[in-house]
């Protein structure tokens, strides 16, 4: 059963006593938890899948290959800060209103490291908090807390570790040292025979790339495969030659292809900083991606250091491990990179787990999961039922191959930034054959795409007479989920830093 009181805007005393969750019947010794948390790593780019084919990603292929694969994994809003404030609620973005990156915390906030903390965990943080007040500071739930302000550095990084800052020198590597440090508070905790949990957030792989040493330069040759639909948008009226039948010669007529038209607000965005034809303000975009992909090799070293030592000391066995992503990344789908869209690459996310415990390895679990779905599994691996205001689900039972119902659709939200104005507010929902997008507060064309048939999302339907009723009906829910969940509003917030630059120099 869900705790009956809601944490959310209680009292402090009220907030102690939600903490104390009712646990869940027949459960074993509380799991340790090991989460690992990447930033802007896409779905699809990971070794075992061969998208791309020199790609190297050998312990994420071996969580996929001892673990288990979710293969449609999702954000509820593809954006670290309001990604990362569902992962740690359970909350959608517009029920927290971490909106943004700037958004600040609203008051009465409870993070799924708090109801560990009351169930006797030892929690510690690693890393990138990027959310709401950043000031690097220690957050609630954590007994050891080693975090940097904002996007923080690749290099000789400066740590606020239990409220001392700390600046690292000789050419120090982030990811290398959050990795290590990490292990450490692990070991400290084999002493005190204490279930743990660590949340380890890696600057990885966030623009601006940069690999370890080790690895810079290595995919410097490599050729990037464009996607499908990088020459996209097709607009509008187009001049097809046909041949005459009379004359049996070659003419002109014009034919309109309305139900392949994108927004124009993504040929606008294919132009700026977050497109293919100015990306990041004229750096060569196949540069980027072969740096992105430099600097995320690093990041799947951290997972091998983690399951090496879990394994070495035995305790795999007992220990949950999710490796996700806060955030999709689109490189050149649609002519855009960046996220923030609900197109594939830029809502869906990696995620492996592990946990011999729970469930034999090579599994692929098919069913829909999202960030929200985070807090509840791992309050049940504590042997916990999850608080009332949390909106996701445990996804143990899928991964235990258990007959439970599911959600056959997900949804999603973005709201426009001041900063960032080249992307709308967008509200849409997706299940395993279509997705609808409706878009507020621009004139424009919706979106919907037969996803069974167009996986790419080349061919926009939304005009198509054949889909007309499904559109209908997809809306309806679209508008039923909102107003179920307190959604009808554009939870709006201060601009700190207005400016009338809308290429967002100066602006990462």
């Amino acid at each position: 059963m869900a705790a009956s009181l809601s944490v959310v805007g209680c009292t402090q005393t009220g907030k102690q006593d939600a903490l104390k969750l009712k646990k869940l019947p027949g459960e074993q010794k509380p799991m340790n938890i090991v989460f690992i948390l990447s930033d802007d790593h896409r779905y699809n780019f990971m070794g075992f899948l061969d998208v791309v084919p020199w790609l190297e990603t050998p312990n994420m292929d071996r969580m996929a290959r001892e673990g288990a694969y979710m293969h449609n994994a999702f954000v509820t809003t593809s954006l670290s800060s309001p990604s990362r404030a569902s992962i740690l609620t359970g909350m959608y973005s517009h029920t927290h209103q971490v909106v943004d990156n700037s958004a600040p915390l609203p008051a009465g906030l409870t993070f799924f490291p708090e109801y560990l903390q009351a169930a006797g965990y030892r929690t510690a943080f690693f890393g990138k908090w990027h959310m709401g007040n950043d000031s690097g500071d220690p957050q609630p739930g954590f007994d050891h807390w080693e975090g940097f302000r904002g996007q923080g550095e690749y290099y000789n990084p400066r740590l606020n570790t239990n409220g001392e800052w700390i600046q690292y020198q000789d050419s120090t590597y982030v990811t290398d040292l959050i990795t290590e440090h990490a292990l450490n508070f692990i070991k400290e905790q084999q002493q005190a025979d204490k279930p743990f949990m660590v949340y380890l957030s890696h600057k990885g792989v966030h623009d601006n790339f940069s690999a370890a040493k080790r690895h810079a330069g290595s995919y410097a040759d490599k050729e990037i495969v464009l996607p499908p639909s990088f020459h996209t948008p097709t607009y509008g009226i187009k001049q097809l030659p046909t041949i005459d039948p009379k004359t049996g010669k070659a003419a002109a007529h014009e034919e309109y292809y309305g139900d392949q038209m994108m927004p124009d607000w993504v040929k606008n965005q294919r132009e700026s900083w977050h497109g293919v034809d100015y990306a990041y303000h004229g750096r060569p975009w196949d540069v980027q991606v072969r740096r992105y992909c430099e600097t995320l090799r690093s990041v799947d070293e951290s997972i091998g250091a983690v399951l090496d030592y879990l394994k070495e000391q035995g305790l795999d066995q007992n220990t949950m491990v999710i490796y996700m992503g806060d955030n999709g990344f689109a490189w050149g789908e649609h002519g855009l990179i960046d996220k923030r869209q609900f197109y594939e690459e830029s809502v869906r996310v990696p995620m492996l787990v592990y946990c011999p415990a729970v469930f034999k390895g090579g599994l692929t679990v098919e069913k829909m999961v999202q960030n929200v779905d985070i807090a509840p599994t791992l309050l049940a691996c504590a042997g916990l039922d999850k608080p009332a205001q949390m909106v996701g689900y445990s996804f143990l039972p899928l991964l235990r191959g258990e007959d439970v119902e599911w959600r056959d659709k997900i949804f999603y939200e973005y709201y426009w930034e001041h900063e960032f104005p080249q992307t709308p507010t967008m509200h849409g929902v997706r299940t395993d054959d279509y997705k609808y997008i409706r878009y507020h507060g621009i004139w424009d064309t919706n979106e919907f795409y037969d996803l069974k048939n167009d996986p790419n999302e080349m061919t926009n339907q939304i005009g198509n007479p054949a889909f007309q009723e499904i559109i209908k009906g997809l809306d309806g829910e679209l508008y039923d989920w909102l107003e179920a969940t307190g959604g009808m509003y554009i939870p709006l917030k201060r601009t700190v830093r207005p400016h009338g630059d809308h290429r967002n120099i100066g602006y990462y």
